[in-house]
């Protein structure tokens, strides 16, 4: 009994980010997402967009679509789920945001406004 709580105390805590590190992309799959830890959170960078994607972010005068993070301080809300803050590039701002995996390689991307009454999702499938 001793030895059980021991070795259990020794063992590493679960990474609760570990399902979802990988790269996505988007529906279209004009944008690829590269998931990773930002501290203790879960953050995801676009690490490739079609010239279309890169063009409709720079006609608005936002910043360049590479490298930006559009995932931002994810933290685990349940087994599977994520929540933080996605941001639109095409926008310019940042939404209130959870992540939810459907499967090992298939995520459900939902961003909301004004509080969670107007949401959308997409699905993401990972590269």
């Amino acid at each position: 009994m001793i030895a059980a709580l021991l070795l259990a105390a020794a063992a590493p805590l679960a990474d609760p980010h570990a399902a979802i590190l990988g790269t996505w992309h988007n529906p279209k799959n004009s944008v690829a997402v590269r998931t990773g830890r930002c501290g203790e959170k879960l953050c995801g960078w676009v690490i490739r967009a079609t010239d279309k994607a890169q063009a409709d972010v720079a006609t608005k005068g936002y910043p360049p679509l590479l490298g930006t993070a559009l995932l931002r301080e994810y933290k685990a809300s349940g087994r599977g789920r994520w929540s933080g803050q996605i941001y639109v590039p095409d926008m310019g701002r940042a939404f209130g945001s959870t992540v939810t995996m459907v499967d090992a390689d298939t995520l459900n991307v939902k961003g909301c406004l004004i509080g969670g009454f107007i949401c959308k999702s997409q699905i993401w499938r990972r590269d």
